[in-house]
């Protein structure tokens, strides 16, 4: 099987084949640290944190690099607002970002860039673009001349004579300096209060656009293999970005380009504005949500798909977890995990293959996930109220482990809950046990009573057997 996936860049989808053999470049554009994450960066990650995982479990050895903009009119803005700094906010949400990402299940990438750290790049770059006359100094400001660029507008299909006005976005007192209204910023000159650097356009800061492709640059390569980020950066943010990297290189910035859907609430686009702007730290923490869930809601869809955060939608995420986890802690049902080898040429692991070498295709791929989960579910049930399963353990070891790998290439996993258990060893569970029967055998019924009743409130079973014997489980 052939993997496929859909780019941006062509509208279609093609076979993926790396620039080097077994080896994939991947970057990712990270957030603007102003603020908490939202419900929307959740939904980004997750689906560029499943892509990378599947991509090693086919084999390749993966690259990932994913910035932080940690200088942006946002976060001047809020640093006005809380009398703080650029660095202090920044740093602040840095640290939020890591925690919420990392309770998602989310991995670390292999590098995080920052755009202050990359001044001398970025410095260079917007050097380059000059001397080929793809960029012009104006008044301190530096921009990028799009009419230079025939190829200007191809990721996202626009073209210069249909597009408005101020579509770089970020700044509204440029206009007067530009030599073309659709010419964008690489360079801003200082503005008083604000953090600026020495350069040879004089003291000032980069332009957003600017900032990632020097780092996609200096980490990862003048060509990669994939680039991705939210559909909301097709244009422009991903559009300047090849503008300025293929102007400066004559190479092309990235091969395949992959955008994610947005996030819709109860039907409306997730906004400030509208009041259903929702964190990711209040969907943990105030509402109580598994992150689990909100990993497993998320896959449910087509990454390039919009998906819309309904109360409904949440309890049939809850509800396909709950079967997928009863599967996954299977294993932990009995005295100690199953061990044993996934069976690669199992029709699990082939349904779930061919969806996810179809884009990337995760509901697809939980679907093959769930009639193994429903299965050991069912197992584990008999196994509570029958001592043993009806199915021979060797078969049960390959179904469960194949089930425990293949969910965590989605980034789902469980585990035993600690509390339900007390926090209790297997040693220790195993001495109880030896208690009680000790109890028993000298006719103290109450004391046998009472540590089974407490075995069961911790959340351990025992199930006594002909001949004395007792089997337990969580």
């Amino acid at each position: 099987m052939a993997l496929v996936v859909y780019n941006t860049l062509t509208r279609r989808k093609e076979p993926f084949e790396p620039i080097e053999s077994g080896h994939v470049k991947m970057y990712c554009c990270g957030v603007t640290v102003y603020d908490f994450c939202h419900l929307g960066h959740a939904r980004s990650y997750i689906a560029w944190d499943t892509v990378r995982r599947y991509l090693t479990w086919r084999g390749y050895k993966v690259r990932y690099v994913q910035n932080f903009t940690d200088i942006d009119d946002k976060i001047l803005n809020r640093a006005r607002e809380e009398g703080s700094t650029m660095e202090a906010v920044a740093e602040r949400n840095i640290q939020l970002y890591f925690e919420d990402m990392r309770r998602l299940n989310i991995l670390d990438a292999d590098a995080y860039p920052r755009a202050t750290n990359t001044i001398d790049g970025i410095k260079r770059l917007i050097y380059e673009l000059e001397q080929k006359e793809f960029a012009y100094a104006a008044g301190g400001d530096v921009y990028y001349a799009v009419q230079h660029d025939r190829e200007y507008g191809k990721l996202s299909g626009r073209k210069l004579e249909d597009m408005q006005a101020g579509a770089s976005g970020r700044v509204d007192d440029e206009e007067p300096k530009k030599r073309y209204p659709f010419d964008f910023a690489l360079w801003k000159g200082a503005k008083p209060g604000e953090p600026a650097w020495d350069s040879p356009w004089g003291k000032g800061r980069p332009g957003w656009h600017i900032e990632c492709s020097a780092m996609v640059r200096e980490f990862l390569g003048e060509t990669i293999d994939i680039h991705v980020g939210g559909a909301d950066l097709v244009f422009p943010h991903h559009e300047n970005e090849i503008a300025q990297s293929e102007a400066a290189t004559g190479k092309s910035l990235a091969n395949y380009w992959l955008h994610n859907g947005m996030v819709n609430v109860d039907g409306e686009k997730m906004s400030k504005s509208l009041g259903n702007f929702t964190t990711i730290r209040d969907l943990l923490d105030k509402k109580g949500i598994d992150p689990m869930v909100i990993r497993f809601f998320v896959l449910q869809a087509s990454y390039r798909k919009p998906i819309d955060f309904t109360n409904e939608a949440l309890s049939a995420a809850q509800n396909g977890w709950e079967t997928l986890k009863d599967g996954l802690l299977f294993g932990f049902k009995l005295n100690s995990a199953l061990e044993g080898e996934i069976d690669r040429t199992s029709q699990t692991v082939q349904e779930f293959q061919a969806a996810m070498d179809d884009d990337f295709n995760t509901s697809g791929a939980l679907a093959a996930l769930f009639p193994v989960a429903k299965e050991l579910q069912r197992q584990g049930n008999i196994l509570v109220h029958e001592g043993k399963t009806d199915t021979a353990p060797d078969i049960l070891q390959v179904q469960w482990k194949t089930l425990v790998e293949l969910a965590k290439v989605l980034g789902l996993e469980a585990e035993p809950e600690a509390e339900s258990s007390g926090g209790l060893s297997d040693s220790e569970i195993e001495t109880l046990i030896q208690q009680r029967k000790d109890a028993k055998k000298a006719k103290d019924f109450a004391e046998a009573d009472r540590i089974r009743n407490d075995l069961q409130v911790q959340g351990i079973t025992l199930i006594d057997k002909p001949g004395g014997e007792v089997i337990w489980h969580r």
